[in-house]
């Protein structure tokens, strides 16, 4: 029995031995790739970085075959580019506003449709990702970059655009929460009623399935799909502050629709419901979930990957 034992645990210390071979080689070819180097990015930091971004979308089984065409998907070189202006390096910083100014001063101008609001607009997100803002760490504050949330899951410039139109929206939020204020306290009614707290009745693992669905969410999709079904945005609305064409947007929203029912389905059934109590649990209205859809569909201020 001791023998047996010895012999599992050897050979599990063997099997990790040989992941951590595969996946590191795996790394310094992706590293060698992205021409990280040549922006002062260390390989051993890339290395870190892309399997922090593995971990947060691969499954914890996943073998190399899957790791190697997850990281083979990504934009390697725009990933690079963006951790290093991340990282404060001066180089990746100008190839970057070389690369981007225009497309981001033409995006902001579309989605504002003026001009002093449209340079206000991307200056102020200039200032978001060189990163004038400090945040908490155990080492004390340290310097902040939004693009250090960017994960190469795609286009660089599409995730810019995606940054860009929600700080509009949480721009005009802010400005119809602040209105609504002073109208509520002309009217005498300062303070607003606390909303009910969710009913019970859903089954739980509804609300973990669909919070881990929507957490795998690109950046893009989530905005997407806030715009459409919580703001209420119309398709030519979304696809004018995306620059893309409406049938595109709806394309995307069926796809992304879909792709999520899917993945709530797996996910229910690995929580050990059959696959007809699954399709049942989808028929439940999502306002009975124990779940804040609306908070986890809109990209945190500092997780916008």
């Amino acid at each position: 029995m001791e023998f047996e034992i010895t012999s599992n645990a050897a050979m599990e210390t063997a099997a990790k031995s040989s992941s951590g071979a595969w996946q590191a080689a795996l790394f310094r070819e992706a590293f060698s790739v992205s021409g990280g180097a040549a922006f002062g990015l260390e390989a051993a930091a890339f290395s870190a970085m892309l399997e922090e971004v593995c971990r947060k979308y691969l499954p914890a089984d996943a073998g190399e075959k899957e790791t190697r065409a997850f990281v083979e998907g990504l934009r390697l070189r725009e990933l690079a580019l963006a951790r290093a202006c991340a990282a404060g390096h001066e180089r990746a910083w100008t190839e970057f506003l070389n690369r981007y100014r225009e497309p981001l001063y033409s995006a902001a101008l579309a989605i504002t449709r003026n001009d002093a609001a449209g340079h206000e607009l991307a200056d102020s997100l200039y200032a978001e990702l060189y990163g004038v803002k400090e945040r908490a760490t155990a080492q004390g504050l340290e310097r902040f970059s939004k693009l250090s949330t960017y994960t190469g899951r795609g286009s660089l410039e599409g995730w810019l655009r995606t940054v860009l139109a929600q700080s509009w929206v949480d721009r005009y939020r802010k400005q119809r929460r602040l209105v609504s204020l002073e109208e509520e306290t002309e009217a005498g009614r300062q303070f607003a009623a606390a909303e009910s707290p969710p009913q019970p009745g859903a089954d739980p693992r509804l609300a973990a399935a669909t919070d881990e669905a929507l957490g795998a969410l690109a950046a893009e999709d989530r905005f997407i799909l806030a715009a459409y079904f919580l703001d209420g945005h119309t398709l030519a609305e979304i696809g004018a502050t995306l620059a893309v064409h409406e049938s595109t947007i709806s394309r995307r929203v069926e796809r992304i629709v879909r792709d999520l029912r899917k993945r709530i389905l797996k996910s229910l059934t690995q929580r050990g419901m059959s696959a007809r109590a699954a399709e049942e649990a989808l028929e439940v209205d999502v306002r009975d979930l124990a779940l804040n859809v609306g908070q986890r569909l809109r990209p945190q201020k500092e997780e916008q990957a």
